[in-house]
């Protein structure tokens, strides 16, 4: 019950006495790039364009989270553990296991910005 409260607690805290209202501080470049890819609001934390409910109404967008998180879920399973468990817990108990699963997080992290990403958004 003490655990329930203080999230409730902490969110309203963290949402409302907390909150800053001064805009995101980005770069220029990014700024650009984002516009770029059709990204034009920039007064939050994430932009509007990505996250809300009419983003979920194009069925690429739709097709894009639904096959994301069947793999990241199949991901999870098959390397025995998520991205930080490994990178955290595993990595500091020098687990062989847990290195070769970060490095291959970091590949397939690379290969989505520089090759996936530009293929699926930019043409």
């Amino acid at each position: 019950m003490v655990f329930l409260a203080g999230i409730v607690i902490g969110g309203y805290l963290g949402g409302s006495l907390f909150l800053n209202p001064e805009p995101i501080d980005i770069s220029s470049s990014t700024i650009e790039t984002l516009k770029n890819l059709g990204i034009t609001d920039f007064s939050g934390f994430v932009p509007d364009e990505i996250f809300s409910w009419e983003s979920l109404s194009s069925p690429l967008n739709l097709s894009i989270l639904i096959i994301g998180g069947f793999l990241v879920g199949f991901g999870t399973r098959y390397a025995g553990g998520c991205t930080s468990g490994h990178a955290i817990s595993g990595l500091s108990n020098l687990q062989f296991a847990s290195l070769i699963a970060v490095i291959g997080f970091f590949i397939g992290g690379l290969f989505m910005t520089y090759i996936l990403y530009p293929i699926i958004f930019v043409s």
